[in-house]
């Protein structure tokens, strides 16, 4: 679910990290479905969208993460990322529920979170960038965290 959560804060971030993941050899996906994400085009491409995200969510014509086109995008993106996580430890299904609930949850909660510290601060310049690397950060240590397990 929290995998969901960072795809709910920044579309792309979490595939993008769990390619690295594979590519790094912290999660393994041989054999299995997933094991697409391993391929370095796909950790390229990957990883391209989610620069582009993190640039884009910065200017002002950027639609409202809760408009339904970049809210299904979270949907979709969080649900595969839960579905690569949990095919690592042998629950694709369980785990494409949960990182769609996981994707619900970062998507609202952040959205709320976002304009109440940004009307508090009265500038949101700070609290975005301040979102993207919580996205960043968090996506790499539930990734770290898994290869540890």
């Amino acid at each position: 679910m929290l995998i969901g959560a960072v795809a709910g804060l920044r579309a792309f971030t979490a595939p993008a990290v769990l390619a690295w993941a594979t590519v790094l050899q912290w999660i393994n996906l041989d054999g299995t479905w997933a094991s697409w994400m391993g391929n370095w085009v796909v950790v390229a491409l990957l990883t391209v969208l989610a620069v582009v995200e993190l640039i884009s969510d910065q200017l002002p014509k950027t639609p409202n993460r809760t408009a339904a086109a970049p809210f299904a995008a979270r949907l979709v993106t969080g649900a595969l990322s839960g579905a690569v996580l949990g095919t690592a430890w042998g629950y694709t299904w369980g785990g494409l529920g949960a990182g769609m609930i996981g994707a619900v949850l970062g998507t609202l909660g952040g959205y709320h979170l976002r304009r109440k510290l940004s009307d508090r601060q009265g500038i949101d310049l700070p609290v975005a960038l301040t979102e993207d690397v919580v996205a960043v950060l968090a996506g790499f240590s539930i990734a770290a965290l898994t290869a540890a397990l």
